[in-house]
């Protein structure tokens, strides 16, 4: 077998959906279940002739879940997104046959408060993780954990998964999801919040009442944000243990982590 066919599996895409012209999500299938934890990525795969190129994408689907969700946003200059943007239901990839990550959930700390900050295809470890938590509550278990959702994008239809998350939100004590745009001019009927991610977390972080010595915050997506969003936290007096992040691509040079 080639090196390479020990790390990947073939899959095929079972579904497809395109939220907007630059985002879609898709489900596909393999011939072995993959085995992963809410919150990690998956590899994905296509060859190039000899080359196989492969990038990481985190998994939306929960762990009880039979296929492998994921959300993209195209780069129109990338290396894989705009061959992945082509493809359609049947069409066949590779996917890693090991889930990787260490963005999980924290169930160990003591901390019962978590608030989940992303920008657009960054709530996709989210959704891993509320889908999980949400059948737990179906299947009789108690919840035992507060999760809070800002969702941030420039405009509303941007949102991938606004109305499972918007719904679950509202039949949940448990479960909050705020969505934020920061271009409301090109958004005229959006009657929500306003705002970068970072430009509101303070403010709702507070109004939800979670401090430092009860709440864990993880934050995903675009780089810039992530850096906001550390500052104002640490300010704000939580600790580097009560911080997660996954970043979505590399800073640019010169930029801190």
């Amino acid at each position: 077998m080639p090196a390479e066919e020990e790390r990947f599996q073939r899959v095929w895409i079972v579904h497809r959906k395109d939220h907007a012209d630059d985002l879609w999500s898709i489900r596909v299938r393999g011939e072995e279940k993959l085995s992963f934890q809410a919150g990690q990525y998956a590899t994905l795969g296509i060859r190039d002739g000899d080359v196989m190129i492969e990038r990481p994408y985190s998994i939306v689907s929960g762990p009880h879940e039979d296929e492998i969700e994921f959300f993209f946003e195209l780069a129109p200059k990338g290396d894989l997104t705009p061959a992945l943007h082509s493809m359609g239901i049947g069409e066949t990839l590779w996917m890693g046959r090991q889930a990787m990550g260490r963005f999980t959930f924290d169930d160990q700390s003591g901390r019962r408060n978590h608030f989940l900050a992303g920008t657009v295809t960054g709530v996709a470890p989210f959704v891993s993780i509320v889908r999980k938590m949400a059948a737990e509550v179906r299947g009789g278990r108690a919840p035992d954990h507060r999760l809070v959702i800002l969702h941030g994008a420039s405009r509303s239809w941007e949102f991938g998964y606004r109305e499972e998350l918007q719904t679950l939100s509202n039949d949940s004590s448990w479960f909050c999801y705020i969505p934020t745009i920061s271009r409301p001019w090109e958004d005229r009927s959006w009657k929500g919040e306003v705002g970068r991610v970072d430009d509101v977390l303070r403010k709702h972080l507070d109004r939800v009442g979670f401090d430092p010595a009860t709440a864990t915050v993880y934050l995903c997506g675009q780089p810039q944000m992530i850096l906001n969003a550390k500052g104002i936290l640490h300010r704000r007096g939580f600790a580097k243990e009560c911080i997660r992040e996954e970043l979505y691509w590399a800073p640019a040079s010169g930029e801190k982590t």
